[in-house]
């Protein structure tokens, strides 16, 4: 065990190998000493900017050096790096910034934040060039939580999940079968919550993290192979998008080095799964389940999935699970039901939430809204959502945040949001409108394009002319989605 507050994590490793390069972003590469003193000088411009500690700091950055370069110097000065999409409308940030009340906004154009210190893309690189500010250490600090991740809201609104976890990290623990002084790859999206843990926790310990602006498939299999990777992150939509290659291509490059490729975030087609183990090892292939509040986790690797197909794994033992019946009773094995988790450690002591309420049955037992079973043998198999969350392409999409969006245009009366089967994204996001005055899909569109981030936006269109919810306000998505299916 060697746990040390991460504000000094740069530092650790910059003097045990200063030339070795620790972050890869396209065609910038930086070594540690340069992130130690990079980070360093941005922390002490946060600093004048007024960032104090446990402040979030809300960084709307996209994936580079530059994102974390920022969470880095959030962290030194004892602050909550608070990430979210750089490609929010600022109509979604306005909600964000208000319920979070950072200390630092990073990434917004000058003038869209007058009341909220705030810096735009592009900051660091003119605070590192300034002589005038000091690269050497901070004093030591530690935030109460070290990250603060955003999520859509059932009431459609966001809400913020705040992690129990202080700013200090043991760099001897075992983690994700990441190894000291390894490779990463990250070709997700750093504002959620599964490449940011993976790139952190990697670099945390000492390794170099190659990062992607976007994810593409060949490019992907070429950074496993330049860069000796050992631990890879994806969702199955990228792995479907891999296997989609030519065959001569996806087999052209090296991937012998892979020692962990983790898909997690939404289910696996069993046919994917089985053609991945089959090209790089069953030992290799590791899957995890778990929500960004931490309050239960399974995990599986491909050995143990071909005994158990289907199965996303036991409970680790930093948790406990039960399937629970509509009445609240403990189901059997076998039996389909709501999925509910509570830590070893004690109700309340991963996460809290800003802007919502937790979904507790009694005695610490919590649900994330996922039905499932569990066998005999102790292996978690989920069925569906008992709630109307959209999973598309590895995101989590809240069905009420926008049709909350779409009931703002004028013309709409009412509005239900759905996901369909897509062979690419698992789900695409489907708008059945209501307007009866008449309005046309581009319209819409162009509407919804200032106030939600591209990937919410729904894919599809339907116009309806009957109202799409009860005297009650409540919207039929299941039934609605039924009927689409047939």
């Amino acid at each position: 065990m060697h746990i040390i507050p991460i504000s000094r994590v740069v530092a650790y490793w910059a003097e045990i190998q200063p030339d070795t390069i620790a972050l890869v972003h396209e065609d910038e590469t930086l070594d540690w000493k340069t992130l130690e003193k990079t980070s360093n000088q941005l922390a002490r411009a946060y600093e004048t900017l007024g960032v104090k500690p446990n402040d979030f700091v809300t960084i709307a950055l996209p994936n580079g050096v530059e994102f974390i370069q920022a969470c880095l110097a959030a962290w030194k000065l004892g602050a909550t790096p608070q990430p979210v999409s750089a490609k929010l409308p600022k109509f979604e940030l306005d909600q964000l910034i208000e319920l979070a009340a950072p200390g630092l906004v990073v990434g917004v154009a000058e003038g869209d934040y007058p009341d909220v210190n705030s810096v735009p893309v592009g900051y660091t690189s003119g605070v590192i060039r300034d002589p005038a500010i000091s690269a050497e250490p901070l004093p030591e600090a530690m935030a109460d939580s070290f990250k603060a991740m955003t999520s859509g809201g059932s009431t459609g609104r966001p809400k913020l999940i705040v992690s129990a976890t202080p700013a200090v990290w043991d760099i001897d623990a075992e983690m994700l079968e990441i190894k000291q002084q390894g490779a990463m790859l990250i070709p997700g999206p750093m504002y959620h919550n599964g490449p940011f843990m993976w790139g952190m926790g990697a670099l945390f310990k000492g390794n170099t993290v190659v990062v992607t602006t976007r994810f593409d498939a060949e490019q992907t299999l070429s950074l496993i192979e330049q860069y000796r990777i050992d631990v890879v992150y994806m969702v199955p939509t990228m792995m479907q998008r891999i296997w989609k290659l030519p065959s001569e291509i996806r087999t052209k490059y090296d991937m012998s080095s892979l020692r962990a490729l983790w898909h997690l975030a939404s289910p696996c087609p069993e046919w994917l799964k089985e053609n991945f183990i089959e090209w790089l090892g069953a030992d290799v292939i590791w899957e995890l389940y778990a929500g960004t509040e931490g309050i239960g986790s399974t995990v599986i690797n491909g050995a143990e999935w071909l005994e158990h197909r289907g199965s996303v794994g036991k409970p680790t033992e930093t948790c406990e699970m039960k399937i629970v019946g509509e009445n609240g009773e403990t189901l059997a094995p076998n039996e389909i039901g709501e999925l509910y988790m509570r830590p070893a450690s004690g109700p309340g002591s991963t996460y809290r939430y800003v802007g919502a309420d937790a979904k507790i049955l009694g005695d610490g037992w919590e649900s994330l809204g996922d039905l499932g079973r569990i066998d005999e043998d102790g292996y978690l198999y989920l069925a569906d959502r008992n709630t109307d969350m959209i999973l598309s392409g590895g995101a989590n999409i809240y069905p009420a945040e926008i049709e909350a969006a779409i009931d703002g245009y004028g013309p709409v009366r009412s509005s239900a949001v759905i996901g369909l089967p897509d062979e690419d994204m698992g789900n695409m996001v489907h708008a059945i409108v209501d307007a009866p005055g008449g309005i046309t899909e581009q319209e819409l569109l162009d509407y919804l394009s200032g106030r939600l981030v591209r990937y919410k936006i729904p894919r599809t269109i339907e116009f309806v002319s009957e109202p799409l919810r009860d005297d009650a306000g409540k919207s039929r998505r299941k039934q609605l989605r039924a009927d689409r299916l047939k």
